[in-house]
This record gives structure tokens, sequence and C-alpha cells, in this order.
């Protein structure tokens, strides 16, 4: 009974293995460039629909050297063509898409007391800290 059931999964696990392609996929087109300050760009295009290009820059936040990375993406999928665009910087990362979920609308009555609390006169220190 154990190698009946040894056999069996042993067959699935080989059925759920991802297949590899028949044939490689081409790179038609690809670029890049690094720069002596750490500025880079690069590109490429492969033959099946997907595409990156990435670009950094050198940037001065307060007194430290950053860089700033800007770029996009784009893939072919089951549910259409996939692009998801990109900015990194000081604030994180940013990704915009339109597949990508968006929050929902903040109810009414939450925004009115939102409002409301900004316009409060602030509390004493001690009420605050549930003295």
């Amino acid at each position: 009974m154990k190698s009946i059931v040894l056999v069996s999964l042993l067959i699935v696990a080989a059925f759920a293995a991802p297949q590899a392609p028949s044939e490689p996929i081409p790179i038609v087109r690809q670029d890049s460039q690094v720069n002596g300050d750490g500025s880079y760009q690069y590109s490429f295009e492969t033959g099946n629909g997907i595409s990156a290009e990435q670009k950094a820059e050198l940037k001065k936040v307060g007194d430290v050297d950053t860089l700033e990375v800007q770029g996009q993406y784009q893939y072919p999928s089951d549910e259409g063509n996939i692009q998801l665009t990109y900015v990194a910087d000081e604030n994180g990362f940013q990704p915009q898409g339109s597949h990508l979920p968006t929050p929902p609308p903040v109810p009414e009555a939450i925004q009115r007391s939102l409002a409301y609390i900004a316009t409060a006169p602030p509390q004493p220190e001690a009420a605050q800290a549930g003295q």
C-alpha cells in the first residue's frame, strides 16, 4: 500500500513540474549603460513580448547621494498585456498599473470625522497620556 501511494505521489509531482519551453526564447533587443557615478540605464525585449527598461540617476537627499530609479516592464498574460511603471526613491517603491488593486473610497462619515478632528484644538499632554 505504501509503495502505491509513493508511486502515485511521484507521478503527480512529475505532471505538476513546470514544463520547459520547446525552444529558447530569443532576446530581440538589449541595451545597457553604466556610468562612473553609479547611474545606469538598461532595456531589453524578448521574442515572446516581454520588455523592460529602467534608468537610475544620482540624486542628493540631504547630505547623502542616492539613486532615483524609474522604469517599466510589460508581459503578455491570459488576462491581456500587463504593464507596470514604477519609481523608487527616498519615498520608497511606487508602482502604477491598471492591474494593481486600489483601495475602496473612504466613507463620507469617516471623512467628516477626520475633518472635524483636524479642526479640533490640541489636547493637553496629560489628557493624551491617559492621566
